[in-house]
């Protein structure tokens, strides 16, 4: 039996990125995409790659041009010890942030109501109380139990059979702007981990220039292949991340 190594291969990447490229260009929420199990852990192990280093490409340039201070990154590394930092940053995090932007790429009901608490717990946290999604202060249970309320009415009203219906057809008829929402919307509310100056707000589009790449990778695999291969490449790429703050380069 001989056995393919796809990720060895140059003409595998290519095609990779034709097929993203061409559903970032016209999305649909029900690609005809027909691959198994092997073959998708394949494909979001390429496109991880991909996106490293299309990342990695766009934050070299930046350290000689323009590095504003992450906050987020520095107030966790403060409040958290390296396990409980790996733990919270490279599996809640990711879990929190999938649910978010991506769980509802897909409608249903128990799916739109878990992405909407979240997105409310994440923009009273970032934008309204300026804190952070991991700290547990003076507004934290004001938070959840707001982002708790906002959840469970919006399923007592979506799952209604004319809500439902309604919902349905508009994600259909409205994929596409439903997908671009979630990506710009991703990559743009990272500019809420850096102080909000006049500087970084110019800088926005290149300084979330990373996440934009992981939104729309992460959505094509969210839609293309199952909620949990996104979900599996955000928290890889958060552990190596996290993993090489640990490394002791002094």
């Amino acid at each position: 039996m001989i056995i393919s190594y796809p990720l060895i291969k140059p003409k595998y990447y290519k095609s990779l990125l034709k097929d993203l490229v061409n559903f970032i260009k016209s999305p649909i929420e029900t690609p005809s995409i027909k691959k198994s199990i092997t073959h998708k852990i394949y494909d979001t192990i390429g496109l991880f790659l991909i996106k490293a280093v299309l990342s990695i490409t766009v934050a070299s340039i930046l350290q000689f041009i323009y590095e504003p201070k992450n906050l987020t990154s520095i107030s966790m590394a403060e409040r958290f010890d390296p396990i409980l930092l790996l733990l919270i940053g490279g599996f809640v995090l990711p879990m929190f942030e999938e649910i978010t932007f991506r769980l509802s790429l897909k409608f249903n009901p128990i799916y739109f109501a878990l992405t909407s608490g979240t997105f409310t717990y994440y923009l009273l946290t970032k934008a309204v109380f300026r804190s952070r999604l991991s700290l547990v202060d003076e507004t934290f249970w004001y938070r959840v139990i707001t982002a708790i309320i906002v959840m469970l009415t919006i399923y007592l009203v979506s799952r209604t059979k004319n809500v439902k219906i309604t919902l349905q057809n508009y994600w259909q008829k409205h994929f596409k702007m439903i997908y671009y929402f979630s990506c710009v919307s991703f990559a743009w509310l990272h500019i809420l981990n850096f102080e909000l100056n006049l500087t970084n707000l110019l800088w926005l589009p290149i300084l979330t220039l990373p996440q934009l790449f992981s939104a729309t990778i992460a959505g094509y695999t969210r839609v293309a292949f199952g909620f949990q291969y996104p979900l599996l490449l955000h928290m890889i790429t958060n552990i190596l991340f996290l993993s090489l703050t640990f490394l002791p380069l002094d």
